[in-house]
């Protein structure tokens, strides 16, 4: 086997079966980077008195309905959660186990940006409830840093990283590589200092263009140049044998962890759990439903005022949906889906789910394979995900 073959580790199971997972969205940002198209605002003053009452009213509402399950985990994103006082976090952390319930391990993961300011306030975070924390490092090059909008440098981001290793349980950290003119040699040197941190989990990204971004724009304008894609798939290998040799390999096609380090939230979404969002824009899936809030702060506000929720829209998905999403999401891990575990939730019979005859042209290639009603993608056929999905799901 070559040692830049791609390893792609399988994650635990669940810790209960009857576990879901809430998702509180804080949409504000000090300002917007241009690769980012999340949901993410820019305003001058946030009156935290107001967004505490509409928090806790959306999450009432989500509890309501979904009552009688434990929460495995709680995820503070955004947006930049990192702005939100320690006192606000507290308080949304007791009224969701008021409402629900937490698992005897359960994991609260806040995503953080690693500057000095919002540092400072790791120690509090972590008292309030916090174990876990996502730290947008982005580069360990002040150039790409520059490059990428992010207001921190280098040595602010690694001191920021040093206090949240030494208050928060787990850690992990982002790094967004591809960039434009970064090279093997770069990358390989970049991704080994990261390495050396230690901690138990990895988010490791290619820059992508996204629609409505700065950097769509610049693209657009012939002002930018993104990575080629071959260069791409090289740096995507480099990346596999890399975190594989330091016992971290990837669980998902981005993610990376120690056993027993992966993501237990976002494990919920690619097995197709479901979870109650809140907060602007936030998604949610709740016994076969999909659930949408307003997107734009403001609108949320006053959805919230108005209903006592922020929901813009709700509605039943249909079983060739709910299939679709859970082969979508499912087929990015490592550990693959159980196409009778879909069958069983969906009420599509598992010979519908998928496509027969391009499993086995795809697994002559050795890009996919099916072990009874267990369907992986294979290390190699992850660099071709997004060809593969549409030829395999059936649905």
């Amino acid at each position: 086997m070559s040692s830049l073959t791609p390893q792609i580790a399988t994650a635990p199971d669940p810790v209960r079966a009857d576990a879901q997972a809430l998702y509180i969205h804080w949409p504000f940002c000090v300002s917007k980077c241009p690769y980012c198209d999340f949901n993410s605002h820019v305003r001058d003053g946030v009156n935290i008195d107001a967004w505490r009452t509409a928090l806790l009213a959306d999450m009432a509402y989500e509890a309501a309905l979904t009552a009688g399950r434990p929460l495995s985990s709680i995820f503070f994103g955004g947006g930049t959660p990192s702005l939100m006082p320690p006192a606000l976090v507290e308080t949304l952390i007791d009224a969701a186990q008021h409402h629900w319930g937490f698992t005897s391990d359960i994991e609260i993961t806040l995503e953080a940006n690693p500057n000095s300011v919002e540092a400072a306030r790791f120690a509090d975070l972590a008292a309030a409830g916090v174990n876990r924390t996502s730290l947008g490092l982005q580069a360990l090059d002040n150039e790409a840093l520059h490059f990428l909008g992010r207001a921190h440098d280098v040595t602010e981001g690694l001191a920021a990283l040093d206090t949240a290793q030494a208050v928060f349980d787990r850690v992990s950290f982002d790094i967004i590589y591809a960039r434009p003119g970064q090279s093997e040699a770069d990358w390989q040197a970049e991704l080994a200092r990261a390495l050396s941190f230690g901690t138990g989990h990895l988010s490791l990204y290619q820059l992508t263009i996204e629609p409505g971004t700065r950097f769509a724009t610049l693209v657009a304008q012939g002002k930018l140049t993104p990575a080629d894609p071959d260069h791409g798939a090289a740096l995507y290998e480099l990346t596999q044998a890399m975190t594989g040799a330091a016992g971290i390999p990837a669980y998902e096609i981005s993610n990376h962890a120690r056993p027993g380090e992966e993501s237990r939230h976002n494990l919920t979404y690619w097995r197709y759990g479901d979870y109650a969002g809140i907060g602007p824009g936030a998604h949610g899936r709740r016994g076969g439903m999909a659930t949408l809030r307003h997107k734009k702060p403001e609108n949320w506000m006053s959805a919230v005022g108005r209903n006592g929720h922020g929901l813009q829209r709700e509605e039943p998905l249909s079983g060739e949906d709910r299939a679709r999403e859970a082969l979508l999401m499912g087929l990015r891990l490592g550990e693959g889906v159980d196409l009778a575990r879909i069958a069983a939730l969906s009420g599509i019979k598992a010979d519908r789910l998928v496509d027969e005859r391009a499993i086995d042209q795809l697994t002559g290639l050795g890009l996919i394979r099916l072990t009874g009603t267990r369907l992986q993608v294979a290390p190699a056929g992850m660099l071709l995900l997004d060809a593969i999905l549409p030829e395999v799901v059936a649905v």
